[in-house]
Order: C-alpha cells, then structure tokens, then sequence
C-alpha cells in the first residue's frame, strides 16, 4: 500500500503540461494534484503516533485502502480539475496511514539486529516508488490518456486489500489521553498556509499575501508547538528532540526527501521544457537511478547492522552532494542521458541515506518513543515532498510567467534556482551527518570510560 501511494503521488508529475492544457489552469496551479497530496499525506501521519497506539493496525489498514479506491476513481472520472484535485485528497489519507504502519511494525516487531536491513526494505519501497512515478506516467501517457495511470493502480490497491487483512496482526499499546484535535487543526492549517504561501510566490512573486500566509503559518505552527506540549493531550511527544542527534536526523531526513521528490519533479519538467524530449523519455531518465537505488536500500542496511548506521549514511550524503553539484554545475551541458546519470548518483546516496537515518533516530529514544519518532519523522518527509514540490515548481513557474525569452529560456532560468536549492541543502545533510555521528561517537566513548 506504501508503494502503490508512493508510485501515484509521483506519477502525475509528467502529465503538468498536459493537465494544464485540459483544464485550462497555470503550471502553479496544476501543482496542488502533487502538493496537496503530500500536504494532506502530512496531516494524516500528525495523527498515526496516536492511531497506532488505539487501533489494530489491520483496520487501519483496511480503512487506508477503501479511501485510496475511492479517491482513484474519483480521479480516473474527473470532469475537471477540482474533481481531480478531490480524488487526489483522499487518496492522500491512504498513504498518510500506511506508511507510518510500515515503519511502525518494522520498530515494534522485529529484533534490533536486524533493524537496518527491514528498514532498507522499506527505504526501497519508498525511494523506488517516486523515481518509478514519472516513468510509469510517462509510459502511460504515450500510449494514452493520464486517466489511465488510475486504472491501472487500482488492482494492485485490491490485492494490497487481501495481502494485508491476511497478514497484519498487531496489539496496540493504548493510550493514556484522549486525541488532540486543537493540535491537529493548528498543525493542518500552519502547513497548508506554508504550502499556500509558496504556491502563490510561484503565480506573482513576494505578494503581500505570500507573505501573510507564509507569516500566518509560523503563528500557527508556534502554536500548534505550545498546545501540543502543555495542553492536557498531545498528537505526539515533541520530547524526542530533547537529544541533539535525534534534531540532526530529522533534518536530515526532512532535507532527503526534499531533494529526492524535488528532484523527481524538477528534472522530467526540464528535460520536457528545455531539452524538448517526450513524456516518456522525460520519465525514463529517473529510471534507472530508482532501480540502483532499490538495490542499494537493503544494502545500505546490511552495512549499517555490520558497521554502524555511520558509516552508509555518511556515503550517502558525499553522494548527494556530488548529484547536485553535477546538475548545477554542467546545466548548460546536460542532455537525457547525462541527467540520468546524475540522477543515479543522487538516488544511490539517497537510498544509502535515507532509511538508515529514521533507523538510527528510532535506536536513540526508548521503544515506547518509537510511535513518536515513526510519526513525526514520516510526517516531516511529507511536508518536505510537499515544500519541495512547491518552491521548486513555484521557481520554474515564475520565471516561466514573468521572465523573457523562449519558454525553454524561461524554464531553464527557473531550473538554474532549483539546482541551487538542491546544491544548498545536499550540503547542510552532508555537515548535519558528519556532526550528527561525531557526536554519537562522542557519547559512547564517554560511555565506555
């Protein structure tokens, strides 16, 4: 189920053109079927630490693929794009489920020895399913129309339907307080005032609104914070953070994710817009990365059980960075082919990272923090695809609306700021990495003596 929601977040990227000729709407508009998936994927993990410890997963489960069939034929009979843009929300809540189900069965279930290697199998799951997004649209797309992407995903939703009722067996902890639903609404409206905020930056530059929205988001958030910790209930135990290594994780973890579902936005756009190649080959290029990293997920995770969480992760970031810095640094260069190179160096550092990173953070608080660390860490991954969904697309689609030149001119200017941004924070994974396992180091020698 994680994969399948994964794959069709992803794989309408390469249909933007197409669906905002259809509907008649901008390229910052025709966004929000990606973005506002991962923003109401988001909301939904804020309530899973919660959900987890009430409820038998497998309803959860079951309750997660009935939304997901629901919202895929809503999709596939869309008459327009609010309709689209509906289908897409409620397929969301699906995914919002049951990826923290997954990570939640691996923490509680299985021995920690053998916690990198399950953890790089669901790593794979993750990381292979957006690369494979814009490929299998693109594939479909050539062949026929993009409502068939939905068609096609939903028998694998019906077999994910009989696979997990006849697998998924669980007792939850329970809880000791009621739901918070003050936290949540506060958590909901400062991410989608975020995510609002940078859309409309995409449509007309730092408007007073952008900047009322995006200020009004911080309010929220400030006091979706406070609640959360003093009321008398709590989505989950922001006390986590506490350990500096655990604070390192999440940004690195929220930085991953963004780079990875930006880049997998970013690059097929570019290679249609500026390269002038077809929907198809604009998905092919993230291919093979996304089959390299898939191998490199479960072995990432074996290194990390046999050498320490260190040593892959560490790989990982020197990878990102040498990615990125190729897209930006030889834009002027790139061809299809040369972007698919690049792109496999990207996702084998992302796939050495990434799940190796969650793992780690869940390894640093006691097992009963584990739903915390599982929730707020796959929500914030969330919010990342979804941010980075929408400054990246927000960049292209400015220049695009207000600068001069081709339309293949104006696309590569805003992808320029894209590498940038993706060089930046490839970076900031790189130092929060290195200082995140020294100071690990540091602590068990101390430890020792």
């Amino acid at each position: 189920m994680t994969f399948i929601g994964v794959l069709n977040e992803i794989s309408m990227n390469v249909a933007y053109p197409v669906l905002a000729k259809e509907f008649g709407v901008s390229l910052d508009v025709v966004q929000w079927i990606t973005g506002g998936y991962l923003l109401m994927v988001t909301i939904v993990m804020g309530t899973t630490a919660y959900c987890l410890r009430q409820w038998v997963a497998r309803w959860l489960h079951l309750a997660a693929v009935s939304a997901f069939v629901i919202g895929d034929l809503i999709c596939a009979l869309a008459v327009n794009f609010p309709m689209l843009l509906a289908g897409r929300l409620i397929q969301a809540i699906a995914t919002g489920f049951s990826t923290p189900m997954m990570f939640f069965l691996i923490f509680t279930q299985i021995p920690r020895e053998r916690l990198g290697v399950m953890n790089g199998v669901a790593g794979m799951v993750i990381s292979l399913a957006p690369a494979l997004g814009p490929t299998y649209g693109g594939a479909v797309l050539a062949a026929g129309s993009w409502r068939v992407i939905f068609w096609l995903i939903l028998p694998l939703a019906l077999l994910s339907l009989i696979a997990g009722q006849l697998t998924i067996r669980n007792q939850p902890f329970g809880n000791s307080q009621p739901f918070s639903f003050g936290a949540l609404f506060l958590l909901a409206g400062s991410l989608f005032s975020l995510v609002t905020g940078v859309a409309r930056f995409g449509k007309s530059g730092w408007t007073s609104s952008c900047w009322l929205l995006l200020l009004l988001g911080l309010i929220l958030f400030g006091g979706f914070v406070w609640l959360n910790q003093h009321g008398k209930t709590r989505l989950f135990d922001l006390g986590v953070f506490a350990q500096s290594s655990v604070r390192l994780s999440e940004w690195t973890y929220f930085s991953l994710q963004f780079i990875n579902i930006g880049a997998s936005l970013a690059l097929p756009i570019y290679c249609e817009y500026v390269l002038h190649a077809s929907s198809l080959t604009a998905g092919m290029v993230l291919l093979p990365g996304s089959l390299l990293g898939a191998v490199m997920a479960p072995l990432s995770g074996f290194l990390a059980d046999r050498y320490g969480y260190g040593l892959p992760t560490r790989l990982g970031s020197i990878l990102i960075v040498l990615g990125t810095t190729g897209l930006l640094v030889f834009q002027s260069q790139l061809t299809p082919l040369s972007v698919m190179v690049l792109f496999i160096v990207m996702r084998l550092g992302f796939n050495a990272a990434f799940s190796n990173t969650i793992a780690n953070a869940s390894t640093l608080v006691a097992k009963e923090k584990s739903t915390d660390v599982n929730s707020i860490f796959n929500m914030t991954q969330q919010f990342a695809g979804s941010l980075g969904i929408g400054i990246m697309t927000a960049l292209i689609a400015l220049s695009q609306n207000q600068g001069q030149g081709s339309m293949a001119l104006r696309t590569f200017k805003g992808s320029r700021l894209d590498f940038w941004l993706l060089v930046i924070l490839a970076f900031s994974v790189l130092v929060a990495v290195w200082l995140n396992f020294s100071r690990q180091q540091q602590l068990k020698n101390a430890a020792t003596k």
